[in-house]
């Protein structure tokens, strides 16, 4: 895998295939801005454009159903703090919003303690999970309505398990919801029911209805710095879940060109980000129906996902509770699954996925050996190097045949001058007298390029590894090394494994492109996750003791002979 030709093939089709990344970034959609002006506008006499509506009969709603949450006059709210062993999250009492919630296990960087912020209320970062009710008869508490809360700060207890947060909101004509969230310890899923009580002498029909609003996520992508930001590369924008059609991603770039209007039960929708996400998961029996929207909120546009219920009847007296789970957190791969079918397809892997799942799951058995992820890929490159030995050691052999066939090469050069057909034929016949094959080096590296390609990422998407240690000066596997130690010394043994490579037959411009590579890759590498060099550093430096002992054997019997 490391020889000179081997080594450029990687690096043109590792750098094509990044630059393949930006240009779809840049050019393979239309502008979000441009795309969001394509979006109807909503008139006036509508609700505001991130309240659905009722699926019940088109009528004009009563002065009371305003005056819940759509009125112009509407009164302040407060602010619940609610903080759990994993979570910190603040819920507005205006429609009962989870507007902030901090991953208190994630810390923003290294040596920073302030904890990532997933929703956050600000204009410039804005994410909220919001939800609510809509009647196209009768009052409903949409998301702009004004709840009342029994205190403003909830804490999980010491010992405790659960914690309940209840809001409660009632209306003049009798109508009362309880809107209640479920926090549960060690976990960043969210459980919300909404019980309705019907006091009224009308019955009540509407649809509960949950949303996720977001701007898309700020990147710096200017200079080196940006250029190593490995969130760049990953996906980020809306995605659902259904069982008939799996999972889809959904672009920003694509809500105005295709928007979303699918019904189906058993499945979710999510807005996805670099190692983080957060999803509404309806019960599994109930068929929603899931849309898409575009917002322009004070002169920036916002990107919207719903899902709406089936009609929800209650008659006088009666009361009726409809419920969601909220996932709020990291992409965990080890529990996702457990939560709803298809939500560990959040930690997208793209193509290679097929590949890369299987080695995300044999690093984490390595690392629960180790306790260090850097570890845990040496022992990966180990297994490699373990399972392609065979190959590896019929390409090595190859290339110390060749390397013992340079001399006579280099005189049927000499032979036969400018004459490539003369030249060629001849060494043909020295290859088949010699039983030596050029070619055969080149399977060992073509089934090995998917698993780097993989790996790669492996060490992108997956949040287990995210400032991950090593040892040293490496306190984050998934940041650029940052004294470019891995990256040098990759480069010494790319130069060191030259020597032992045959460069007879070469043309003389590409021996001078393999003379240069050691520098290429080491510049390329001193970009990628220190993560990824360390795999490849380790695996060239096997490699190199694998081709020098085979060499040796080989020269070694040659003089025997002689």
């Amino acid at each position: 895998m490391n020889s000179p030709r081997n080594l450029l093939l990687i690096a043109l089709l590792f750098i094509s295939y990044l630059l393949w990344m930006e240009w779809q970034k840049d050019y393979g959609q239309p502008p979000a801005e441009q795309a969001s002006s394509t979006a109807p506008a909503t008139p006036a006499a509508q609700p505001p454009a991130d309240i659905p509506e009722a699926a019940a009969p088109a009528a004009p709603a009563p002065e009371a159903a305003t005056a819940g949450g759509n009125g112009s006059a509407a009164p302040a709210s407060q602010r619940v703090v609610v903080t759990t062993d994993v979570l910190r999250v603040e819920i507005d009492t205006r429609g009962g919003s989870v507007a902030v919630a901090d991953l208190l296990d994630y810390p923003e960087d290294t040596g920073d303690p302030t904890p990532v912020r997933l929703f956050d209320d600000r204009a410039a970062t804005y994410f909220e999970a919001q939800s609510g009710l809509v009647s196209a008869t009768g009052p409903a508490p949409d998301h702009q309505a004004i709840f009342q809360a029994e205190q403003t700060e909830y804490r999980l207890a010491e010992g405790a398990d659960t914690l309940e947060v209840p809001l409660t909101w009632t209306d003049p004509s009798g109508l009362g919801v309880r809107k209640v969230f479920t926090f549960q310890r060690g976990s960043y899923v969210i459980d919300q029911r909404q019980d309705i009580d019907n006091a009224s002498s009308q019955a009540w029909a509407g649809n509960a209805y949950r949303q996720l609003q977001r701007v898309p996520p700020v990147l710096d992508t200017s200079g080196i710095k940006g250029y190593a930001n490995t969130a760049r590369y990953s996906f980020a924008g809306a995605a659902i879940y259904s069982p008939e059609d799996k999972f889809e991603k959904l672009k920003f770039d694509n809500f105005a060109k295709e928007p979303l209007d699918k019904s189906f039960a058993g499945g979710w929708a999510a807005m996805l980000q670099h190692y983080f996400f957060a999803a509404w998961i309806p019960p599994a029996d109930e068929t929603d129906q899931y849309v898409t929207r575009i917002l322009s909120v004070d002169g920036s546009q916002r990107y919207l996902i719903r899902t709406l219920t089936p009609p929800i009847q209650v008659a006088p007296g009666a009361s009726a509770t409809e419920s969601a789970r909220l996932y709020v957190g990291p992409k965990l791969q080890s529990t996702l699954g457990d939560i709803a079918p298809g939500l560990a397809l959040t930690v997208d892997y793209g193509m290679l996925t097929v590949i890369s799942e299987p080695l995300h799951w044999i690093l984490a058995q390595f690392h629960k050996l180790t306790g260090n992820w850097g570890f845990a890929i040496i022992l990966l490159v180990l297994l490699i190097k373990a399972v392609f030995f065979k190959l590896s050691e019929a390409q090595y052999r190859s290339m110390a045949k060749m390397r013992k066939l340079q001399p006579r090469i280099a005189a049927l050069k000499e032979r036969y001058g400018d004459d490539r057909q003369k030249m060629n034929t001849a060494m043909m016949e020295l290859y088949k007298k010699e039983k030596a094959n050029p070619l055969a080096g080149c399977l060992p590296m073509l089934i090995q390029i998917p698993v780097f390609f993989a790996l790669y990422w492996v060490l992108l998407e997956s949040v287990e590894l995210r400032q991950a240690p090593f040892v040293g000066w490496i306190q984050n596997l998934t940041a650029p090394d940052p004294y470019y130690v891995l990256p040098v010394l990759n480069g010494l043994i790319m130069v060191a494994t030259q020597f032992l490579t045959p460069m007879a037959g070469m043309d003389p411009t590409q021996a001078k492109m393999m003379k240069i590579m050691p520098v290429i890759f080491a510049v390329v590498f001193a970009f990628f996750p220190a993560g990824l060099v360390l795999y490849y550093t380790v695996n060239g430096g096997l490699s190199l003791l694998q081709q020098w002992i085979i060499t040796r054997r080989i020269e070694g019997g040659q003089k025997a002979r002689a």
